[in-house]
């Protein structure tokens, strides 16, 4: 049975509607009277609700398929929105209509507008949806509800990795210079893992014969080694890791450096400081740009962002306790002096290569931190 929906916010932006249905799409130009539409407060969509005398404008998409409404219905669940029955305006006259209302425990911010919407969120959107429809049919709208905001995270980070790093002694050659034959469905959770065929052109110029490999489809992630130079001493934290679970570690609890995955729009600094305060409750000073680049490019996207963070540490003490509980964190911190840290890197203990790496990078600077404190 062919339905008319009226869309008052993301999906008036037409390449967005065209992702979610898989097809063209087109409509009219539509109102509803006695509702507005404002952000949903710290969230990048809106939502409507009813609200005497004001006027939600919109779009109105005639005779959708059951197919259509299926496929909406599972990209709206992920949002925690519903199908309602109204009346809307248009130039032809009133029209009955549905529409998507919140049925989640959403709070109204400012007054939506598109246009900020698509320049602050529409590229993020379109390739958060394009991953969000590929699990139509596959997993069920709840279970993307639950992944939203990793999706969003996926999609920033993939915005990110658009600037390369400078090609002054490496090739020449970009990724005009690969052939992806194809990509299979693989697995989609919280990561993402596919398997894929491709060709790339090989440095004598020709192009190689077709692989059959895989990819771990990740985030970026911000770390950062706090170091208070007054005391020379620094802040690892420690917690349980899965990777040494599956490899057979005995001990998989491992000392780390402040890490976080970076959020959708949100700078590496940003999330480098959040992340200070949710696993060490700790408020940084300066922040120091540390080499960074990808955790194992032969087979995972995974991007660190590195830095060092200028603290002071005399309130904190080993022992102290952080990590969020909705994210089921568990984390204690530690502080060393630099030359005891550096032993656990001597002895084996410090296991954690990023930490490692910043631990040198730290040495590299230290005197000079020192001097300047």
């Amino acid at each position: 049975m062919a339905a008319d929906l009226f869309f008052y916010g993301t999906l008036c932006d037409v390449p967005l509607l065209e992702i979610v249905l898989g097809r063209t799409a087109t409509g009219v130009a539509a109102h509803l009277a006695d509702h507005r539409v404002t952000w949903v407060a710290n969230e990048p969509f809106p939502m409507i609700q009813r609200a005497q005398g004001a006027v939600a404008e919109g779009v109105l998409v005639c005779d959708l398929s059951d197919e259509d409404v299926a496929r909406l219905s599972f990209y709206e669940g992920g949002y925690v929105f519903d199908l309602d029955d109204v009346t809307v305006f248009t130039e032809d006259g009133l029209r009955v209509a549905q529409v998507f209302r919140p049925v989640g425990n959403w709070q109204p911010g400012a007054p939506w507008s598109l246009p900020d919407w698509q320049d602050l969120w529409g590229e993020i959107t379109h390739r958060t949806a394009r991953e969000v429809m590929e699990r139509f049919g596959h997993q069920s709208a709840e279970t993307v509800a639950g992944l939203m905001p990793f999706l969003r995270n996926r999609a920033w980070s993939q915005m990110m990795s658009a600037k390369p790093a400078p090609q002054t002694v490496r090739s020449q050659m970009t990724v005009s210079d690969v052939e992806v034959l194809s990509v299979d469905e693989g697995y989609s959770g919280f990561f993402r893992h596919r398997p894929f065929r491709l060709r790339y052109r090989r440095f004598d110029g020709r192009w190689g014969e077709a692989l059959q490999r895989e990819c771990f489809i990740a985030f970026d992630v911000a770390l950062v080694l706090p170091y208070d130079p007054i005391t020379d001493q620094v802040l690892l934290i420690e917690q349980l890791r899965f990777g040494p679970i599956h490899r057979g570690d005995p001990a998989p609890w491992v000392l780390e450096a402040v890490a976080g995955m970076v959020d959708a729009r949100e700078t590496p600094e940003e999330a480098a400081r959040r992340e200070a305060v949710e696993e060490a409750g700790l408020h940084l000073k300066a922040l120091l740009p540390a080499p960074s680049g990808y955790a194992s490019p032969g087979y995972t996207t995974e991007y660190y962002h590195n830095f060092l963070g200028v603290c002071d540490l005399s309130a904190h003490e080993t022992g102290q306790t952080g990590g969020l509980s909705e994210e089921n964190e568990d984390i204690r911190s530690h502080i060393l002096s630099f030359d005891a840290a550096m032993a656990l890197v001597s002895s084996g203990e410090i296991n954690s290569m990023p930490l490692q790496m910043l631990l040198l990078a730290l040495a590299a600077r230290r005197a000079e931190l020192r001097a300047t404190a």
